[in-house]
């Protein structure tokens, strides 16, 4: 809407440099936080959208068979669409929250997917995994819960480490914004649809971001290869990907727009702005939705 244009010119013009403030809480255990956040995640949640948008853009990185690393896996609301839209793939979940690995296993049991394994784990630190392991690596909106650019390094070093030559990578997470009005504006313009508790999270998120200087320096590591893309006017989100694997199939098109048609109309029309503006950093969906 005009306000969101409105804040997004605003932080064009603006030439000042936040402070990052890291999260209050590194790991989610809180009953309450964790509560909060399974609840955005649910099908009739806030942020289902935004999960279909990644699992979407995912999945033309993952060939029929492959393993697949989800860091920071969470609820794993996510990772349940993405392991439908790929039935024949291996999918591993880490999260170093015992609570969240919980919510985790429910929602699969829930969604009845069977191709996910979860793990308790450091993304700092991937041991037990060894060098080239797996054929796609991804991390979703999770990076600005690590401590300091030091464990943001580590955590692209060891996804890079882990990830077979030629394989799929896909991270995203928020940029730091450089105005705090516009950290606030996000964090409560839906306000009236979700709880308090999701409202301070996000804007604690928004906070703990790193900024797009940090976050390209990191995926330097990542190595070549890699494409970034940025939401225009500000780094609302960044993301930073490998190119296509595969051209997507018949039934995984049809898949993608089952999946679509699920969504509430809210839900859809969110997510085509969502795409919409994503489009304008020349990144596209994969398929007609």
């Amino acid at each position: 809407g005009p306000a969101m244009l409105a804040h997004l010119i605003l932080e064009r013009l603006s030439r000042r440099v936040l402070e990052r403030f890291p999260e209050p809480d590194l790991v989610m255990q809180d009953p309450t936080q964790v509560a909060a956040f399974v609840e955005s995640g649910r099908e009739d949640g806030i942020l289902a959208f935004t999960h279909f948008f990644h699992a979407a853009q995912i999945t033309p990185l993952i060939r029929p068979g492959e393993r697949v690393l989800d860091l920071a896996c969470g609820p794993a609301n996510q990772l349940a669409q993405l392991a439908a839209l790929n039935p024949s793939a291996h999918f591993t979940g880490l999260d170093a929250s015992p609570a969240m690995l919980e919510v985790a296993r429910a929602s699969l049991a829930s969604a009845d997917v069977r191709n996910v394994q979860l793990v308790a784990g450091d993304m700092t630190r991937l041991q037990g995994f060894a060098d080239g392991a797996m054929d796609c690596v991804i991390c979703t909106m999770s990076l600005h819960h690590l401590p300091d650019q030091a464990a943001l390094h580590a955590t692209l070093r060891e996804a890079r480490r882990v990830l077979k030559p030629g394989g799929g990578l896909y991270v995203v997470d928020f940029g730091r914004l450089k105005r705090a009005s516009t950290q606030r504006f996000f964090a409560l313009d839906r306000r009236n649809c979700q709880s308090e508790q999701f409202t301070l999270d996000y804007l604690h998120s928004l906070r703990a971001a790193f900024s797009l200087a940090e976050l390209s320096s990191a995926a330097a590591l990542l190595g070549d290869g890699v494409l970034r893309f940025v939401t225009p006017l500000a780094p609302f989100m960044v993301v930073f990907k490998s190119a296509p694997r595969r051209a997507l199939d018949a039934a995984t098109e049809l898949a993608l727009r089952h999946q679509f048609a699920r969504l509430s109309a809210t839900q859809q029309q969110d997510f085509r702005v969502f795409a919409r503006w994503f489009r304008g950093a020349g990144y596209t969906l994969p398929c007609v939705l």
